[in-house]
């Protein structure tokens, strides 16, 4: 691709939360944007971005699909993201390959608990973004409401760049107040046709004033343009757009549109405002990674320069194979040519090249710098996997995921399903690094982890649909992690004859407990290296991170746990790799059983909406679950109860709240944090995985 052609790419996505339209508007983008003749609908099961049989069943999102249209000279790459929480992993390796992304918001239910997490991602890799409030032709939206919940909630700062004519069944356009034009939608030309014309003389007023606040806005970037401004002198459209742009890439300011893209109104405006406002491979900074010594280096977006490329999803097609989607940031990808994998040392051939419109293919000879793809025939490479030209190696910032919550057993139905289950479940794993497969040692079931209960749900349906597998499936379990309540220390000498030698190791160790170890544990080595020998760290680290996996209450893995190895010794001709590793796990559980363990649970952030009527029956049940109410709030006449919930009481939350409020309320959960059990619950789980309660859970 030459450099000239890719100032007119545009890499971004659609990000909201569940049921904010997010489909619906990529939808009508690839109609207007003549990609498709008809526009589907998710409600008929028809959008072109919901292709699996488990979304258009359901009306969600599960995968993020990506696609391409042309607008205004334009290439622009859109990735349709879930919007329900347990894909959040789908949302989080988007926005990673992302530059800019379109942030929907529902016109009534405003800055949702899922807009605050994909927002919080989206700042998280510092990408620019527009906003567009969905959902306008609905009754009791409120654009006005939608941008204070965006500067309280989300703290960002956004801009108006056009408002509403009307709201309800009485909204029929809006006012683009750059232009300071109102676009009013033929309703018998599906949204196709509209007519520009002068700014309705009951919203001039208010118009005006937020066109005001717009210049304020804009000036605050662009020299010229406050000089005018100060000065009185005209302002054109340009001028505005320019400073808009500036303050939008440096994510000083959101602009913000209007709309209802189910009746096509307000679309046209925000595919300009991508082409205007949101950034080019050449807008964004060079991406960073290391080369093989750990030396830091980047890569600038150059289609002549060395190949840098993020495999950032894998996904299994029946009649391609596995597919590995790239972001190339620099130089290109040819078909049948070599590349190098830098993060596991690997050369791979790439076989073909797609470009993907959902599920459908389109051949490529190469994929250039600024381009999102799809390779075939890699067969080492994974998600968070870098390739790379092998003269000038880089490794790319790989991915994290969240760890899994709710687990469930699964048994093949028959010895003939057995290896078809172990091959379809290696396939689901590598397409969702969030899935987690294991086995239990006791009675060889096999144990599958996931985000949540649909999660799972989707997971098994595949299973069961696409793969044919005939399985027993078991009920869902909560993944409980184990942690201490005291500092203390522990130790281990591991001295033994095996074979014709002696095998020598020691080691002391501190345990403490540390909210900071988020992800599980955190090893900090303080070893001399005059009492053990430096190579040896390296197998007591091994000891340590094998017995951290599981605890000694009921063998869930440790967290929220600092290890501290203090001291050790060592024999010259005895001391071993082996004897250290074992001599650390050793001393890791000697600590453990000093230092008052304990269960943590799994808890989630609940948000729950629900009418006035209902709102005693639905508190009461909460309380049933142990939910602690954070806040309640009114939004018109609906009640917003903010609290959290530990997992295992919320199953089966969804029918139980439908039959308290004949359906009217609704929720929204998501992991927050996992905390110590009550003891009465930890004994619970403790007799139930090990058939006995130990001593010291007794008292």
């Amino acid at each position: 691709m030459l450099k000239e052609s890719l100032h007119k790419v545009r890499n971004i996505g659609i990000m909201a939360h569940i049921d904010a339209g997010k489909t619906t508007m990529t939808e009508r983008i690839l109609f207007y944007s003549g990609r498709l003749h008809r526009m589907g609908e998710v409600h008929e099961g028809s959008a072109t971005m919901d292709w699996m049989e488990q979304e258009k069943e359901r009306g969600i999102t599960i995968t993020s699909a990506a696609t391409t249209c042309y607008w205004a000279n334009h290439r622009i790459n859109i990735i349709d993201t879930p919007g329900h929480v347990d894909f959040t992993a789908e949302v989080e390796r988007a926005l990673r390959v992302l530059d800019g992304a379109i942030a929907i918001f529902c016109g009534v239910g405003g800055v949702e608990p899922q807009s605050e997490t994909v927002w919080r991602q989206a700042e998280k890799y510092h990408i620019p973004r527009i906003a567009f409030v969905n959902k306008m032709d609905r009754a009791g939206a409120d654009f006005f409401n939608v941008l204070e919940m965006m500067r309280k909630r989300l703290k960002a700062h956004p801009v108006a760049l056009s408002l509403p004519i009307g709201s309800g069944e009485m909204f029929n356009g809006v006012i683009d107040l750059i232009q300071f034009k109102s676009i009013i939608y033929d309703t018998n030309a599906l949204g196709a046709k509209y007519y520009l014309g002068e700014v309705p003389d009951d919203l001039k007023e208010l118009a005006e004033e937020y066109r005001v606040k717009l210049l304020e806005e804009a000036a605050n970037y662009d020299d010229v343009l406050f000089a005018k401004y100060l000065n009185g002198d005209i302002i054109s459209p340009e001028e505005i757009q320019k400073a808009v742009r500036k303050a939008t890439l440096q994510n000083k300011l959101v602009p913000v549109l209007c709309g209802s893209a189910f009746k096509n109104k307000g679309v046209q405006p925000l595919l300009d405002a991508v082409v205007n406002f949101l950034p080019s491979p050449f807008d964004i900074p060079p991406v960073h990674g290391v080369n093989l010594k750990g030396t830091p280096v980047e890569r600038e977006a150059d289609p002549d320069g060395a190949t840098a490329a993020l495999i950032f999803k894998i996904m299994t097609d029946v009649h391609v194979g596995r597919l590995s989607f790239v972001r190339v940031y620099s130089g290109s990808i040819t078909k049948g040519t070599m590349i190098y994998n830098s993060t596991v040392n690997k050369k791979e051939r790439v076989h073909r090249i797609l470009l993907m419109h959902a599920n459908k293919r389109e051949d490529r000879d190469s994929l250039s710098c600024g381009e999102i793809g799809a390779l075939v025939g890699l067969k080492y490479s994974f998600t968070g996997h870098t390739l790379c030209d092998p003269k000038n190696p880089i490794i790319l910032e790989s991915m994290e995921f969240p760890e899994s919550v709710i687990s469930i057993t699964i048994e093949p139905k028959s010895k003939s399903d057995s290896d078809n289950l172990k091959s379809a479940l290696e396939k689901l794993s590598y397409e969702d690094p969030t899935f987690r497969i294991s086995e239990d040692e006791d009675t060889g079931q096999i144990i599958i982890s996931g985000m949540g209960e649909l999660h799972l749900e989707i997971l098994i349906d595949r299973l069961l649909r696409e793969y044919k597998i005939q399985a027993h499936i078991g009920k869902p379990q909560v993944s409980y992690r184990e942690t201490i309540e005291t500092e203390v220390e522990g130790g281990a000498v591991f001295d033994r004859q095996t074979g014709n030698r002696n095998q020598f190791a020691a080691v002391k160790l501190r345990l403490s407990h540390d909210n900071a170890a988020e992800h599980g544990i955190i090893i900090k080595n303080e070893i001399p290296v005059t009492a053990v020998p430096r190579e040896f760290f390296p197998a007591i680290e091994r000891g340590i991170q094998n017995g951290a996996k599981s605890g000694i209450l009921a063998g869930y893995p440790l967290h929220k746990v600092k290890i501290t190895l203090i001291d050790g010794e060592y024999r010259e001709h005895d001391s071993t790799e082996l004897a250290y590793e074992v001599a650390a796990a050793q001393a890791l559980k000697d600590a453990l059983l000093k230092g008052q363990p304990a269960i943590l649970e799994p808890i989630m952030a609940l948000e729950v909406s629900v009418p006035d009527a209902y709102l005693g029956d639905v508190i009461n049940d909460l309380n049933a679950r142990r939910a602690n109410i954070i806040s309640m709030d009114k939004r018109n006449d609906i009640n917003i109860v903010d609290g959290m919930i530990p997992l295992r009481e919320s199953f089966g939350y969804a029918t139980d709240l439908r039959s308290l409020s004949q359906g009217r309320a609704v929720f929204s959960m998501q992991f927050s944090s996992y905390e110590v059990c009550d003891k009465k619950i930890q004994r619970e789980i403790v007799e139930k995985a090990r058939g006995f309660i130990p001593e010291f859970l007794q008292n």
